[in-house]
């Protein structure tokens, strides 16, 4: 029997984060596999990454350059493009959705679409209300909050029709399989996103500042980390940028160190260095999944999570402290209760393999070979 054909199928390329770390993973389990998108306008970094993937865009990569960075306003648009592509030639397609891309379509009877979904699209189902009330826009909030009721019943109906047309889902967490079973009516298998935990390597002798990494946006809430940090006056670096940033400058002590690069982004080289000498990473979002925790906890950092979502997967007693409210109280509490407990640096790092890219691999192909001997 011949090796199935297979795609995969990415919501968008254009940063370097960790949606697009699972797309490199999905390249390497299946080398022969070309990746369909619906626009590639990757950073440099992504653009390395990606040098010699057959990279295949949809119509709207056609659209002129200073339109197409404005795809993520037009989610009806960019479904229907995903709609349009003729996946007829593959036998499995492998979709990484966080939104549309999953509405690509089966045009065979024996075809399988295997979804890997890294949540159901958060602003049309478990975080509407969240997001109707701040969309992260900046400047343009205003004109987002009067669209957002307009626009998301008819987007949550596609949405909706494209998830009960996938074969197999697999959650990146437990919390998504949650979801997934709670908007969409499907079962799923929970395979964790891949991590490179090679990359760290811990310090033995640990510093005294703790971490904070990601956008800064409304729902990161990495203003909680910036506000315990300094009422308890400890050091903080804090990685990353986004539409909060003047906001977290303005409330951050003398204690709270801002870092970005050239391109206003938390560097991988600069993000490693600062979680391998970290005595502590905060974490005080609510995540699907949480990739930037695996990471600090490869690096020997424990990890101050909020007790929701992702966290929940990855933090316990030995590698951590979960904190139950989000807000700068709590989050002190927290960091002091850490400051009393011995973390191993051995132990965090064993913890982390659990999450480790091999094993994502693995568990993959296992998918994919399992649905295609079942034809």
């Amino acid at each position: 029997m011949s090796a199935p054909k297979i795609a995969i199928v990415a919501d968008w390329l254009t940063d370097f984060g960790g949606a697009e770390r699972v797309i490199l993973a999905l390249v390497e389990a299946f080398p022969d596999a070309p990746v369909y998108t619906s626009v590639y306008q990757p950073s440099p970094e992504l653009k390395d990454a990606l040098k010699g993937v057959d990279i295949r865009t949809t119509y709207l990569q056609k659209v002129p350059g200073p339109f197409r960075k404005l795809h993520k306003f037009f989610p009806h648009v960019r479904g229907l493009a995903f709609r349009k592509l003729d996946l007829s030639e593959f036998d499995v397609i492998i979709s990484s959705s966080s939104a549309e891309s999953k509405q690509v379509r089966k045009t065979r009877p024996d075809q399988v679409h295997i979804c890997y979904c890294h949540t159901p699209i958060r602003y049309y189902w478990s975080h509407y209300n969240e997001y109707k009330r701040d969309p992260g826009f900046g400047r343009l909030n205003w004109l987002i909050k009067l669209a957002i009721p307009i626009l998301v019943p008819m987007l949550r109906a596609a949405d909706k029709l494209g998830a009960e047309k996938v074969d197999v889902f697999i959650a990146n967490s437990t919390e998504v399989q949650q979801r997934i079973k709670k908007y969409y009516g499907k079962p799923s298998t929970v395979i964790h996103p891949p991590v490179e935990t090679d990359r760290f390597e811990p310090a033995r002798e640990r510093s005294d500042y703790y971490v904070t990494i990601g956008r800064q946006v409304p729902y990161k809430r990495i203003d909680l980390a910036v506000a315990a940090a300094t009422k308890l006056n400890i050091p903080l670096q804090v990685y990353g940028n986004g539409s909060e940033h003047q906001r977290l400058v303005e409330i951050a002590g003398p204690s709270v160190e801002f870092y970005t690069d050239r391109n206003g982004n938390a560097s991988d080289t600069n993000v490693t260095e600062a979680l391998n000498n970290a005595k502590g990473f905060i974490f005080p979002s609510e995540e699907d999944f949480g990739i930037v925790a695996i990471e600090a906890l490869a690096a020997g950092a424990p990890v101050i999570a909020y007790d929701r979502g992702g966290s929940r997967d990855i933090v316990d007693s030995d590698s951590g402290v979960l904190f139950h409210e989000q807000s700068p109280e709590s989050v002190a509490k927290a960091i002091q209760q850490a400051e009393s407990t011995t973390f191993m640096p051995a132990t965090l790092r064993r913890k982390a393999k659990r999450f480790e890219k091999s094993l994502f691999i693995t568990k993959m192909r296992k998918i994919v070979a399992d649905n295609t001997t079942r034809q």
